[in-house]
């Protein structure tokens, strides 16, 4: 028998709720077609949402769905990392195991971290930043896979318990599931989510996702506490009763339940105090003694408790257990745990009552006995959770020297599954710990058993003890992969100041650490980083080669492959390789190696410096060293791109982003698809441009460099194809996603002053178009950056060129030219593509004189003819073509050069372009280029080649050329103010521009103001 104290104080009956109900079931359609659905149920504590999902997943499973349930657990203050996530795979698993692991078939390293059973997580590289969004991207495609012959629906319940690896986790989920039968629905106790929980950032991002529906469930009506009441007690309840529990539960299923067990146990509800925990604890103090000393054991082992581990710890025999288990869940206070042998509150409110009713004391011994038993056995509970909860259990037993060697087993554990909020907040804890812990205690923990992030620095690790500094090391680390840069810079700046004037006496980890501070402030925006390189490199110097060592010189060859690509990046390149193969650090041998052979190709040594790139690739390919991979893929396809190779560098990064996605590396995906849209842009592809730049746009990588780089892309786009306006916006955007205003990286400035400056062109804007040019020529164009100079110098001088005449141009004109010419000789053009280019800038600067001639205009041709250059090609040939019309003659040349220059602009889209050679074409009198019979026109036949134009506003056309005000306009040409207002308006909208500058700039480049050709 279960006891006296058996009650039915739960509902058989299904009440209310049918508007929420709905909400979910109506996913299972969408989610049964493919569409992944989101939802998030919220509620106060003991207001239903269990019951609610129950009933749903009822109907779920009765509907043909696959139903996988995971909870967050709560274990003294510490939520174990992916735990709701573990337990509803592993639901997953038990019921499609055959699909569950083809779907995960290669992958198992990686998603045990998720599911150990299912094999060894892989190794962990401290520098590999998109080591979580990896396996986040490996988890979303898994679920997809999985359900794609079957509905699956994910439950996850509480939350408000989370830890922030799940937070992340589902975030992700919710923002990227973009195919396959799925339905993910999340539970979480509103009235827990106070101003500084760290679910509510999650519920506000979140709510500003479409595809994410809110459910929150209100209290019960009076109506429906009735149902309730009659389906507990089988019969119409006392209306008197009816109305007393009401306004005692004001509506709260749970209180309901409670308020009318407590009736069973002989307690009316007007004689109950109004404290909650009192109305909790009615039905556990009517148990017998026994069940409530296993009742107040449970309350402190965690949201499930295993029997056998309850056994060890109550110390009852298993006959006393079983019959003290039996009376607490025939009293509805606890509930077998699915799918284990362990149990658990069958609410988490009553669980807290029990566990605030505790003494302090009580509290301690019985973690201390969890502890205890758990060390005894370790076989007690799941592997995957056995460091966690073994760390929980110390630390709240309160010892100390026995808590710090757990908590820092478990920071490992959760290094290991990339859960590096956890990590981080384990090490803090161990932090907290450490003065507190005896000598000898510290002095038998080893560096190798718990810190992986600093490297060896000539100490033994299997006999150096680890140091305060190694745990900040490693939390720096954590708190930097997390996501938490700001507290990884603090905890560096403590390391730092605990160093102090110690520096020289212990340089090798004081360069570790300057070397992360320089890594955090440069993601951060702070500053470039170089003066805390620069520290470390004089803190290493002449030290005998070491890891850390090797690590400083290979940081610092980065920092110079992208800012100052020289002899001095080259030769620390080339000793971070040495000193890496003299200690056998393969990683930072490979980083280095890499950053090499990308210099090397910026220095000319071409064909070396790509071999170089391309061993790297494969060695950290066969090595597992995913992130280098990528990086290699990213460095190859930019440096063919920067040697005009673009359709190797299209290759390269199409392979590049295969292998990413293969391997779940979407940060890096982000990067190569950058390159990709770059040398597209090049080749001529401008849809696909615009397709894989809105692509990147919508992914994780658009908030950061590659978004930006997109962004200048479609800018281009936009320009080349007369979209000023929006080449103007987007220009601006890219601008602050680089954030360069504290690091000025030229492969970001320079190609965003190019656009800005063409962007000023177009809008008549010359003062700006100078002063970007003038700013660039400051800073200058280090070596490797002539690939972003040409292009630059080029927008400049056809600026000067396309705008010649034009009075308000005149001042400074001379300087912004010959600062070009410097320019022009001073630049470096080591390949075809960059010598085509200096010639194209020779001619626009010739243009810009007056002095541009066909025959200059054919050199430039010719050399763009050998490339994959569409665009360019097209402009000079629409060029070369105006040149021979000008100095007259050579009629049919000029005529085909213009047709090929017309072909290519309507193949792109490129509308001015085509305007220009449609004009060039009917002012001279040329066959129409649309491909349609010439029709026969006399010179003085009046045929419209000035975008119909009057002759009175082309004669104010000319005086806004000359940048008259209207009032000038009006006394030039004797008519009223108001007149020539309306004129110029008129100019402007049938020259389809938006002001008087830009007007102005092209009747210049069009030649709209002169005689026919």
């Amino acid at each position: 028998m279960l006891g006296a104290v058996e009650t039915r104080s739960v509902s058989p009956v299904f009440v209310g709720r049918a508007g929420e109900l709905a909400a979910l079931t109506e996913a299972l359609p969408r989610a049964g077609a493919g569409e992944p659905q989101a939802l998030l149920v919220g509620g106060e504590a003991g207001v239903g949402k269990t019951r609610l999902i129950e009933e749903f997943t009822r109907l779920a499973t009765d509907r043909g769905a696959v139903v996988a349930v995971g909870g967050c657990v709560e274990i003294g203050a510490d939520g174990l990392p992916f735990a709701p996530f573990s337990a509803a795979l592993r639901a997953l698993r038990r019921a499609l195991p055959e699909e569950f692991d083809t779907a995960a078939r290669g992958q198992e390293g990686e998603l045990a971290r998720l599911l150990p059973e299912i094999g060894d997580p892989t190794g962990h590289d401290p520098a590999a930043e998109d080591a979580t969004a990896r396996l986040f991207e490996l988890t979303a495609r898994l679920l997809e896979r999985v359900a794609q012959d079957h509905t699956v629906v994910l439950v996850l319940e509480d939350l408000h318990w989370a830890d922030a690896s799940t937070r992340h986790l589902l975030a992700y989920l919710f923002r990227t599931l973009a195919r396959g039968r799925v339905a993910v629905v999340a539970t979480y106790r509103s009235d827990d989510i106070h101003r500084r929980h760290p679910l509510r950032p999650l519920l506000a991002e979140l709510d500003r996702l479409r595809s994410v529906r809110r459910v929150e469930l209100a209290r019960f009506t009076r109506a429906e506490v009735h149902r309730q009441l009659t389906g507990i007690l089988a019969a119409e309840p006392d209306p008197a009763l009816l109305d007393a529990i009401f306004r005692r539960s004001d509506g709260n299923a749970f209180f309901v339940e409670e308020l009318v067990a407590s009736e069973a146990c002989g307690r009316t509800v007007g004689s109950l105090s109004d404290s909650l925990r009192d109305l909790l604890l009615i039905r556990v103090e009517t148990l017998p003694e026994t069940a409530q000393q296993v009742v107040r054991t449970v309350a402190e082992g965690g949201s499930i408790v295993e029997f056998g581990l309850l056994a060890v710890v109550t110390r009852l025999t298993e006959d006393a257990l079983i019959e003290a288990l039996r009376a607490a869940v025939g009293a509805n206070i606890l509930v077998p745990a699915p799918d284990s042998d362990g149990y658990r509150f069958r609410h988490s409110l009553v669980r807290e009552a029990v566990g605030d009713d505790l003494l302090p004391g009580e509290r301690s011994r019985l973690h201390r006995r969890y502890a205890e038993a758990l060390e005894a056995d370790p076989g007690l509970v799941r592997a995957d959770e056995r460091a966690s909860r073994l760390a929980t259990y110390w630390y709240h037993a309160q010892d100390a020297a026995r808590a710090l060697p757990a908590v820092l087993r478990a920071s490992v554990e959760t290094r290991k599954r990339h859960a590096y909020a956890e990590q981080l907040r384990l090490l803090e804890r161990a932090m907290e710990l450490w003065d507190t812990v005896p000598d000898e205690v510290r002095g038998a923990l080893r560096p190798m058993d718990y810190a992986e992030s600093y490297p060896a620095c000539g100490c033994d690790p299997e006999h150096t003890p680890l140091t305060y500094l190694d745990l900040l090391a490693e939390a720096a680390v954590a708190a930097r992969l997390s996501g938490a840069r700001e507290r990884a810079l603090k905890i560096g700046r403590t390391a730092l100041r605990l160093l102090g004037g110690e520096e020289a006496d212990d340089p090798l980890r004081a360069a570790w650490f300057h070397v992360e501070r320089a890594r955090l402030e440069s993601q951060l925006g702070r500053g470039d980083g170089w003066a805390d390189i620069s520290r470390a490199e004089e803190l290493v110097r002449g030290l005998p080669p070491s890891a850390v060592h090797a690590l400083v010189l290979a940081i610092a060859a980065g920092w110079g492959m992208l800012r100052l690509t020289g002899s001095e990046s080259l030769a620390a390149a080339e000793r971070a390789v040495e000193y890496a193969r003299l200690v056998k650090a393969e990683g930072t041998e490979l980083t280095a190696r890499l950053t090499l052979g990308t210099i090397m190709v910026a220095a000319g040594d071409t064909e070396a410096g790509l071999a170089e790139m391309h061993a790297v690739r494969e060695r950290t390919a066969a090595l597992g060293q995913l992130h280098e991979t990528a990086r290699a893929y990213i460095n190859i396809s930019s440096s063919l791109e920067g040697l005009g190779r673009s359709r190797e560098a299209v290759q390269v990064a199409t392979d590049g982003i295969a292998f990413v996605r293969a391997h779940g590396l979407l940060e890096s995906a982000g990067w190569i698809r950058a390159n990709l849209v770059e040398s597209l842009f090049a080749l001529g592809e401008w849809d696909r441009v615009q397709e894989e730049s809105e692509l990147l746009l919508r992914t994780a990588a658009a908030s950061s460099k590659p978004g930006g780089t997109a962004l200048l892309q479609l800018a281009r786009l936009a320009l080349l194809r007369g979209d000023t306006a929006t080449a103007a916006a987007q220009v601006a955007e890219a601008r602050a996603r680089y954030g360069t205003a504290h690091d000025p990286i030229p492969q970001y400035i320079l190609p965003t002053t190019r656009a800005a400056v063409a962007v000023a062109a177009v809008e008549g804007r010359i003062d700006e178009v100078r002063d970007g040019l003038a700013a660039a020529v400051e800073s200058g164009f280090p070596p490797g950056t002539h690939r972003y100079g040409w292009p630059l110098l080029l927008a400049a001088a056809v600026a000067e060129a396309d705008l010649r005449g034009l009075p308000a141009a005149d001042e400074g004109r001379a300087g912004a030219l010959d600062r070009i010419r410097r320019c022009l000789l001073g630049l470096a053009a080591p390949h075809p593509v960059w010598q085509a280019y200096s010639l194209y800038v020779s001619a626009e600067l010739a243009r810009a004189e007056g002095r541009d001639t066909a025959a200059r205009w054919t050199e430039v041709a010719a050399a763009f003819a050998t490339l994959d250059r569409p665009h360019e090609l097209a402009r000079v040939r629409y060029r070369l073509a105006d040149a021979l019309l000008a100095e007259g003659g050579r009629r049919d040349e000029a005529a085909a050069l213009l047709r090929d220059a017309h072909t290519t602009a309507v193949r792109l889209g490129a509308q001015p372009l085509r305007e220009d050679t449609e004009l060039l074409a009917a002012r001279a009198r040329l066959a129409p280029l649309t491909g349609e019979p010439a029709a026969p026109a006399a010179p003085d036949s009046g045929q419209d080649d000035t975008f119909g134009l009057t002759p009175r506003e082309q004669d104010v056309l000319r005086l806004v050329a000359e940048g008259r005000t209207n009032r000038q306009i009006a006394e030039t040409l004797y008519i009223s103010p108001k007149t020539a207002s309306v004129h110029v308006s008129n100019i402007l909208a049938k020259l389809g521009v938006s002001g008087r500058g830009e007007a102005a700039a092209l009747a210049h480049r069009l030649r709209l103001l002169e005689s026919p050709v």
